[in-house]
């Protein structure tokens, strides 16, 4: 049995609160998931004043407030970083960030020494942070939102010229030539998940497109999750059924808080409900061999049928289609071998629903 990875996005949920931050922590533990996710960032390296909010944030969040002025308010310290890591820590968590810009991975990466981090969907085409991110020698999870087959490839090929040089120019060359060489497809198969996603929050059903999970498993042979922006746990669970490795999905404390992301996530109960089912699903898919299972043996022979007498036949007298039934249980002559026994004389007497 594979276990799926389930990762509970906080991203900005907290409203840059640590308080709500550390909650939201304690909540997550409780409901069984594997780790916490945030959004690392500063504001002003990440966002220019010209830049509008995007739709759904609009529908969402203040007016006339600029997405720089949003997201200010959304920004956590570097000392309030290392205190949500121990308290995940503490709780049995692992503790992942999605750096935003190049400041946000040297806290992430050398500061706080994480294992893995998240690219963001938005980043997918910003080559000098993939780059800084896998020089880190950090385990990348690459989402792939409003991107298609060629963009990820590229995106892929500066993570493995991360990978697999320390001083080298970056170039596009370079890149490619990493990403075909044994060295750099290793290190991606070692150290690179894919996530499939849909950038609108929410998703629409018809835009979710899991199949494209095995597109993507196939193009480039790297371990695929999913990180789902739809309403309600009905697409995780669909996504862990098709034997995802990592399941991402975004919650809050309650819907009803101010800032763009809540309406789009799990309230805690919803939460907790979509790894109950995810853990259900992974035991279910079991294993490909079909065989009966141990709880079906016992069941044969109440639920299969047997050659058995329709009426009471005396010694001699000759099997038909009026003297030979199949009935419950089973246990003695298969069905299949009906037509065998039509014709035979009966070796002995038989008393009525015996078995033949």
């Amino acid at each position: 049995m594979t276990k799926v990875y389930i990762i509970a996005e906080a991203g900005v949920n907290h409203n840059g609160s640590v308080t709500l931050a550390r909650e939201m922590i304690n909540l997550a533990a409780d409901t069984g998931v594997d780790a916490v996710k945030f959004q690392t960032f500063i504001a002003e390296e990440v966002i220019g004043r010209r830049a509008l909010k995007a739709p759904y944030q609009e529908r969402l969040t203040l007016t006339g407030e600029s997405q720089l002025e949003m997201v200010q308010k959304l920004q956590l310290d570097d000392n309030q970083h290392q205190e949500l890591l121990d308290l995940c820590q503490s709780r049995g968590l692992d503790f992942i960030s999605t750096p935003f810009d190049l400041a946000s991975v040297d806290l992430l990466a050398y500061r706080l020494r994480l294992p893995r981090l998240k690219v963001a969907s938005g980043e997918i085409t910003n080559a000098p942070l993939l780059l800084k991110i896998a020089r880190s020698g950090a385990k990348i999870i690459l989402s792939t939102g409003m991107c298609s087959l060629g963009e990820i490839e590229a995106a892929l090929a500066v993570i493995a010229f991360g990978y697999c040089t320390r001083d080298a120019a970056p170039s596009r060359t370079a890149f490619q030539k990493s990403y075909s060489s044994p060295e750099g497809q290793k290190a991606l198969q070692q150290k690179v998940t894919l996530l499939h996603c849909t950038s609108e929050y929410p998703a629409p059903f018809e835009d979710i497109n899991l199949l494209a999970m095995d597109t993507l498993r196939q193009s480039f042979g790297l371990p695929v999750g999913y990180s789902d922006h739809s309403q309600g746990i009905t697409i995780p669970i669909a996504a862990a059924a098709r034997g995802t490795a990592l399941i991402e999905k975004h919650f809050t404390l309650d819907r009803n808080l101010p800032g763009p992301d809540h309406q789009a996530s799990l309230a805690p109960a919803e939460l907790k409900e979509m790894v109950r089912s995810i853990r259900e699903v992974e035991v279910a898919l079991g294993s490909p061999r079909k065989i009966a299972t141990p709880s079906e043996l016992e069941n044969i022979p109440f639920v299969r049928k047997s050659l058995v007498a329709k009426k009471n036949i005396e010694k001699g007298d000759v099997l038909t289609e009026d003297n030979l039934g199949i009935k419950r249980p089973g246990g003695g002559i298969e069905p299949a071998r009906y037509w065998d026994y039509l014709g035979l004389k009966a070796k002995k007497a038989y008393e009525t629903d015996e078995g033949i």
